[in-house]
């Protein structure tokens, strides 16, 4: 999908990029398929704050996906490409033979009249779902199952996309956009094609109040507080963290950007880790062939 640009009347306006939903379908979301969200802006049951900068956002209702696919060999027409306001990607309206209507996430090249199938044994077309098995090597799928049966849950936002590397036993090798390989059971669904609404990792908002109505609220950076609120501020020219300052901390002093993975039952799925910053490759983990 397109950007929408503007012309250059204010410097805001010249900075702006949003995108350009013409290619959408202009008809409301299906009433059946809608649910209430209630949101807690950052506030847990009890009413205390315990995530910052969130709040204010714009009314939304939830779009119920089909993220399991599990309608098997009933055919399906794409009703309409929509709009989700809870997710990065577009979503498609299917309507199947039996009468019954259900969201999926829209690949790219999905059009309106297309027809999909979820199946053990369909065709690699796009949209399609199917088992890993199945699908032939060097494809990119997305919405892949982790456990059979669970719904999809790897490769769902805008743009994403896993290529299968191959088969090993009982596992299929998937090459994740980090450029980790991993091992999923074959037997897991996947749906052929990349998610599409590429353009969105493009979009430049412009000025703060759309950030505003999608929830987000000021941050300010730790280095221009008092030393009393915070790690990082205090102290007359480049202290704190406007130098060496020694690690990033957060306001209460526990540190920040640490690798927070530290799961050793799942390493024995990880062919190959995503290399590092400096290009180099992570150690390699055992696996189970």
């Amino acid at each position: 999908m397109a950007l929408r640009q503007f012309k250059p009347t204010t410097a805001t306006r010249r900075n702006t990029e949003l995108l350009d939903f013409s290619g959408l379908t202009k008809k409301k979301p299906h009433k059946a398929l809608l649910e209430n969200v209630k949101y807690s802006a950052g506030k847990n049951f009890r009413g205390k704050q315990t995530v910052r900068h969130k709040g204010g956002r714009v009314k939304r209702r939830f779009r119920i996906i089909d993220f399991k696919r599990d309608k098997f060999d009933v055919p399906g027409t794409v009703e309409s490409i929509e709009y989700d306001p809870n997710r990065t990607s577009h979503i498609a309206l299917i309507k199947y033979i039996d009468g019954e209507r259900r969201y999926i996430l829209a690949p790219v090249k999905l059009k309106v009249g297309d027809t999909v199938i979820a199946g053990e044994k369909v065709s690699a077309k796009v949209g399609n779902a199917m088992p890993l098995k199945n699908i032939p090597a060097s494809t990119f799928v997305h919405n892949i199952e982790t456990t059979r049966g669970n719904g999809g849950i790897i490769a769902r936002a805008a743009g994403s996309a896993i290529q299968i590397q191959g088969f090993t036993q009982d596992y299929a090798q998937l090459k994740m956009p980090s450029g980790e390989i991993r091992l999923v059971r074959s037997e897991c669904m996947a749906t052929v094609g990349t998610v599409g609404n590429i353009d969105v990792k493009n979009v430049k908002l412009g000025k703060a109040g759309r950030k505003r109505k999608m929830g987000f609220r000021p941050t300010v950076r730790g280095v221009a507080m008092s030393g009393g609120k915070h790690p990082h501020g205090d102290g007359q020219g480049k202290s704190g963290r406007h130098g060496p300052g020694g690690p990033a901390q957060d306001r209460w002093g526990n540190r920040v950007g640490k690798k927070t993975r530290n799961n050793k039952i799942t390493n024995k799925y990880i062919i190959k880790r995503r290399p590092n910053k400096k290009g180099r490759q992570s150690k390699k983990y055992k696996t189970i062939v």
